[in-house]
């Protein structure tokens, strides 16, 4: 048994009062898949908001290592053994984005000398370019995940301009829009290992028909 999340190939409304039955060997990577981008998330932003300084986001490299990154990276995979485009094209490219983050930051960085917030805005906008892009595919899978996606769309569009303008202000609201998106995805991760273990549809994603 499936439940309606990033990971299920949704054919009919019904699946929003049922679980879906899906052909496939594995279970469903997807709560791994937005588990692992929820939290890395989260800790990244509680630094971007300015709400969290110094120390109490030094985890955020181990994470973008190991959990989003190379946890997301395999959810990806599985993905492609479930033959789900969608999922395997964003939980493979988030897990490479934080893997590329943790480079970028823990090796790039350190040796700009000019030039590194024109760097980090241009990363950080064609991030956006690809979530844009992701957000009209998402609009055939649930409302959760559509949520996600618009929620992260905007939070590297404020992210990038506030690198590219240098403005801490607009770097604290892509932060706190991150926020909404690790607790969106948080919830689908919820949603999609509550509903698979309970065999029934306990917490609503909205699957779109």
């Amino acid at each position: 048994m499936s439940d309606p999340s990033i990971g299920t190939q949704l054919p009919s409304s019904s699946a929003a009062t049922s679980p879906v039955e899906v052909s496939s060997s594995i279970a469903d990577p997807a709560p791994l898949g937005l588990a692992a981008f929820a939290m890395t998330t989260f800790i990244l932003s509680l630094s971007n908001s300015g709400w969290v300084k110094g120390a109490g986001t030094a985890s955020i490299l181990a994470l973008a290592l190991f959990y989003g990154g190379a946890a997301q990276l395999l959810a990806g995979m599985w993905e492609f053994k479930n033959k789900n485009t969608f999922g395997a094209l964003a939980f493979t490219s988030y897990g490479a984005f934080w893997l590329a983050f943790f480079y970028y930051v823990k090796y790039i960085v350190p040796t700009l000398t000019t030039g590194g917030n024109q760097a980090t805005g241009y990363f950080l906008l064609a991030w956006g370019i690809f979530t844009l892009y992701m957000l009209v595919a998402s609009l055939k899978t649930n409302l959760v995940v559509v949520g996600v996606f618009l929620a992260l769309t905007v939070t590297f569009a404020l992210l990038a301009a506030g690198s590219l303008d240098n403005s801490t202000g607009i770097t604290h609201a892509g932060g706190i829009v991150g926020l909404v998106t690790a607790a969106l995805a948080w919830y689908g991760s919820f949603a999609g290992v509550t509903n698979a273990t309970w065999k029934k549809s306990v917490l609503p994603v909205w699957p779109q028909s």
